[in-house]
């Protein structure tokens, strides 16, 4: 613990600033920006391909400074080069951090625990691109000689969020015959619905686990094991132990390190892609569990992922605080969150190929944050994580926007954009992608500016309505705007929250990179699953509501 010193963040003077100027807070962003025309410039900052606008937050340049005093006060910047550097700034399990090595190029040097780390990404890396090659030149064929058209990821948590946002985001990328499918439910809706209609000699699955232990992952690759085992011993293609095999052996592959359990399942070692104890789960989209998406839009494509990860990193590294996106963004989170009494913070996406983006961020910040003790294992005494949730727009306009307009709690919200769509397509003579756009301007404005009651009753709204129909305004949001959504744009966007979340854990003097949360859980649910069987001795030791419900369930399972 003495190598990851912890600052209690609220002794700091900067704290004790930022709690000062919060009591006598009163935003009124119409009147800042009538104050200076030169507002939305002033607080505008490019980061690789990210152009962000900040002037719609409720900030001066006095929050500003507490803010950034509050991330030098409480060892940010320190940590945060730790991390690259490789210490074990993971503390309860005593690991290196390195995401950020996954993308890093091959010229770099890097030694971790007296491995070059750098040397080990790029040869497994070159391993995966030389496997999706293979798969999408059609090199690589299935039993009966059929090249592969689905590939199937089984996975759960980073081995299934990662992917499944990637390739869905990247759609225009993919190659034309080829599709990705996702199974991560222990629901066997997932895995039914998922491979019912799949023709098994044209389709690969990759089950991604590193210990090959997750017990939804292994449980699911079994079920897919048995579909696909069971669907060629029909067609009179496995009819013994040895075509069992060779099926296996050319259908499945696997991304794990414990190559003993994946020899185990069937799966040929020799197509086991591995990732390290240094990379976890939600930041590992980038490493082989990335290999779905490496297939579908190619070696290439994967490249130019990772180098949008990495121009973020670098950006991260070596951007001045006033002028770093993930400091000034993760900052600002801490001053709705601690300060300004914001519980949630929503992230609203105008492009549908981010729809699981909201999702994936889900996980890469609530594992990451949601912790009540610090990293000296002494509770925390202040507010850590936030809620993060989100939908595409404009479908959340319709749904959940009236909440953020004139509900009662202050929702911070990042707004995406691209510049240009995918689809452009016209309505007549209208272009589609500019009605889009006005959509994500008139939000952020509207929540910036609102509307007064003179406003409301100018437009000759009777008086009984009229406070129905006043928006307050100063309800902040950041805007943040690229040229394209492309394999590389996508890396910035995700690299960019990965050091949002860590800049807010580092204030909060957390552990981001640990875990143990989900894993209580994990173990009840062994220890239930014989009362739910019949285990009359399991069953009494339960209390008694989870008794109960067993009961229930007992009773009307047909």
């Amino acid at each position: 613990m003495t190598d990851n010193p912890v600052v209690d963040p609220t002794m700091t003077p900067a704290w004790e600033a930022l709690d000062g100027r919060a009591d006598a807070f009163d935003p009124d962003l119409r009147a800042w920006f009538g104050a200076d025309p030169n507002r939305a410039t002033r607080w505008t900052i490019d980061g690789a391909d990210l152009h962000v606008d900040f002037s719609k937050n409720l900030i001066d340049e006095g929050v500003l400074a507490d803010l950034l005093a509050l991330a030098e006060q409480t060892g940010v910047y320190d940590l945060r080069d730790r991390m690259f550097a490789g210490e074990h700034i993971n503390v309860t399990e005593d690991r290196a951090v390195l995401h950020t090595a996954l993308r890093r190029p091959a010229t770099d040097e890097l030694t971790v625990d007296g491995q070059d780390a750098i040397a080990d990404v790029h040869e497994v890396l070159n391993e995966v691109y030389d496997f999706a090659e293979r798969v999408r030149s059609g090199e690589w064929t299935g039993i009966t000689g059929k090249p592969v058209e689905t590939v199937v990821n089984v996975g759960i948590g980073g081995s299934d969020l990662g992917p499944v946002m990637a390739y869905e985001a990247l759609k225009p990328f993919v190659q034309d015959g080829l599709e990705c499918r996702f199974i991560s439910n222990i629901d066997p809706t997932d895995a039914g619905e998922t491979t019912k209609d799949l023709d098994p000699e044209t389709t690969l699955v990759i089950v991604a686990s590193k210990t090959f232990t997750t017990l939804e992952t292994i449980t699911n690759a079994k079920v897919v094991r048995d579909w696909f085992l069971g669907a060629l011993r029909d067609r009179g293609i496995v009819i013994d132990e040895a075509t069992e095999k060779g099926a296996i052996a050319k259908h499945f592959v696997a991304v794990s390190t414990a190559l003993d359990k994946v020899a185990e399942f069937g799966i040929d070692p020799n197509n086991a892609f591995g990732f390290w104890s240094w990379v976890g789960g939600r930041y590992s989209v980038d490493s082989a569990v990335g290999t779905s998406l490496a297939i579908a839009i190619g070696p290439d494509g994967f490249a130019e992922f990772l180098e949008g990860f990495n121009a973020m990193d670098v950006h991260f590294a070596t951007a001045k605080p006033e002028e770093n996106l993930p400091i000034l963004m993760g900052m600002l989170n801490v001053w709705y969150s601690n300060f300004l009494g914001a519980d949630t913070h929503a992230v609203l996406p105008y492009s549908q190929y981010l729809h699981r983006f909201p999702a994936y961020l889900q996980q890469l910040t609530m594992e990451s944050n949601g912790k009540s003790v610090r990293r000296d294992g002494a509770p925390v005494t202040y507010e850590t994580g936030e809620v993060f949730w989100g939908e595409p727009g404009t479908n959340g306009q319709h749904a959940f926007y009236q909440l953020i307009h004139q509900g009662t709690r202050m929702v911070p919200a990042d707004f995406i954009a691209f510049a240009n769509p995918a689809w452009p397509l016209k309505d007549g003579e209208a272009d589609m992608h500019e009605l889009f756009l006005s959509n994500f301007l008139a939000q952020t404005k509207a929540l910036a500016f609102g509307k007064t009651s003179d406003e409301v009753r100018a437009e000759g709204t009777p008086e009984a309505i009229v406070s129905a129909r006043v928006f307050t305004g100063n309800r902040p949001t950041t805007s943040i705007m690229a040229p394209a959504l492309t394999p590389r744009v996508l890396g910035e966007l995700i690299a960019l929250y990965e050091h949002i979340t860590f800049v807010q854990g580092a204030v909060w003097g957390i552990d981001s990179f640990d875990q143990w949360g989900v894993e209580l859980g994990k173990v009840l649910a062994k220890q239930i699953l014989p009362a739910i069987e019949g285990d009359s001795a399991a069953l009494d030791a339960q209390d008694a509501s989870t008794k109960a419900l067993i009961e229930y369930y007992r009773a009307n399972r047909k």
